[in-house]
């Protein structure tokens, strides 16, 4: 059996110039290594096989002695022996019996500061890039014997390791099931980075609302898992799932543990201002100028009048083209380099804004009003709810210029209707109050 394995292995790879093959033999003892080069650690091979294979007196001591190392693993079946190749095990012959030593090289292993999520206070360090380092720091900070730790893989090419991470005693136990059978659906040919697989995991493909979390955070992912949640992460991606979600989470920041009472609730009620201001404030301004201007004192109705006086086109198409302009300048500011983004989409913005003001393109008052758009829509603290309110920021901006301020109302009261309708692998997406409450009691 140990010969047809090995010759197969060797007909997969015999076009790898990358795959070796290592003869080990003194005084009757004979052991073979087949593995890859770029992958494996050489100076680990050197200590932990061939060192000891040439002290050993005899090839039963040897036998012995590779069984026992906790870097041996049992040879899976042929699909797997590759994955387990690719992914820097030694495959060792001893007699006829085959054992796997894991023994990759990394260089990923660093963990890095935090960047999608920035906060003053709390931890500043997120994940790395190795699963093995990423499992390492979340049981540091998660000393308990209910932390559970499951591998898969995603990716019918790649095959990219990913662990899911629960507390059995707080988790619920169908949502893990129906998260697991996800993963294994899953038929992506390439899924390279956390990103993807969250796309993949959403119960939508068109999906408006991201139904999972998506974090670098240690702090977000043990407080979360002392929730009752499940974290999902990727070798080779410093970012983890999070899972199940509602609304509500993407408009927490983990600073709201380490503040007092009455901060937090300050910050909150900015945060969803700011969240009402980013996505009704267009919308207001056609409504009003285009279909309701009664709506306003006499004196602001006038000073907006005066204010587009000579802009040649109505206040929608204003909106629009000002909207449509400050997607562009985030845009910019995240493709840039980071030498020269915030420099140029701040002059960007400021010649942008004084020469459209001075051609009557468009009206002070549509300035200080996108402006305050643009603020409101960096008071969200997840980059995934952010984008999908740039969005949603539109379609009401549609109803409004097409129905007034009746349409305004009616499509925000159809998007609480629609968000009302999603769920999170069971989980109702409106759900207010806290998870890990629900499941103690």
């Amino acid at each position: 059996m140990s010969k047809e394995i090995i010759s197969w292995v060797k007909e997969q790879f015999k076009d790898s110039k990358d795959f070796t093959q290592k003869t080990l033999e003194i005084d009757h003892k004979l052991a073979l290594m087949f593995y890859v080069v770029t992958q494996v650690d050489s100076e680990a091979i050197q200590k932990s096989i061939i060192k000891p294979f040439f002290e050993m007196p005899t090839e039963q001591h040897f036998k012995a002695y590779i069984q026992s190392l906790i870097q041996t693993k049992t040879v899976p079946s042929k699909e797997q022996l590759i994955v387990a190749l690719t992914s820097g095990n030694v495959l060792t012959v001893i007699g006829n019996e085959l054992f796997l030593l894991e023994l990759p090289k990394v260089h990923n292993a660093d963990v890095q500061d935090n960047k999608l999520e920035s906060t003053i206070h709390g931890s500043q360090l997120g994940l790395s890039e190795n699963l093995s380092t990423n499992i390492n720091v979340l049981r540091h900070n998660y000393h308990n014997a209910s932390l559970m730790v499951e591998h898969l893989s995603a990716g019918m090419l790649n095959h990219m390791k990913l662990a899911i991470i629960y507390d059995k005693e707080k988790v619920n136990e169908e949502v893990l099931k129906r998260m697991k059978e996800k993963i294994s659906k899953n038929d992506k040919q390439l899924i390279q980075t956390s990103d993807q697989l969250l796309n993949f995991m959403n119960n939508s493909k068109f999906a408006l609302f991201p139904l999972l979390l998506l974090t670098e955070r240690t702090d977000r992912i043990i407080y979360n898992i002392a929730g009752g949640k499940v974290a999902i992460v990727m070798d080779g991606t410093p970012h983890a799932i999070i899972g199940p979600t509602v609304f509500f989470d993407f408009m927490t920041s983990m600073e709201d543990n380490y503040h007092s009472f009455w901060i937090v609730q300050f910050v909150k009620l900015l945060r969803y201002l700011g969240l009402l201001t980013c996505i009704l404030l267009p919308g207001l301004y056609v409504g009003t100028t285009s279909y309701s201007p009664e709506v306003f004192r006499t004196e602001l109705a006038l000073t907006i009048a005066g204010s587009r006086t000579g802009v040649p086109y109505p206040s929608f198409v204003e909106v629009l083209l000002m909207l449509f302009f400050m997607e562009l300048l985030l845009e910019a500011s995240i493709r840039l380099p980071k030498a020269v983004s915030a420099t140029a989409t701040t002059v960007g913005g400021l010649v942008l804004g004084t020469a459209a003001t001075e051609a009557a393109l468009a009206s002070n008052i549509m300035i200080i009003l996108v402006s305050a758009v643009a603020i409101s829509t960096f008071v969200i603290p997840m980059n995934e709810m952010s984008f999908a309110m740039r969005i949603v920021r539109l379609v009401l901006l549609l109803f409004a210029s097409l129905f007034g301020l009746e349409g305004l109302m009616l499509s925000f009261l159809g998007l609480i209707l629609y968000m009302t309708n999603l769920n999170s692998f069971g989980e109702p997406y409106l759900r207010f109050y806290n998870y890990r409450k629900r499941k103690e009691s």
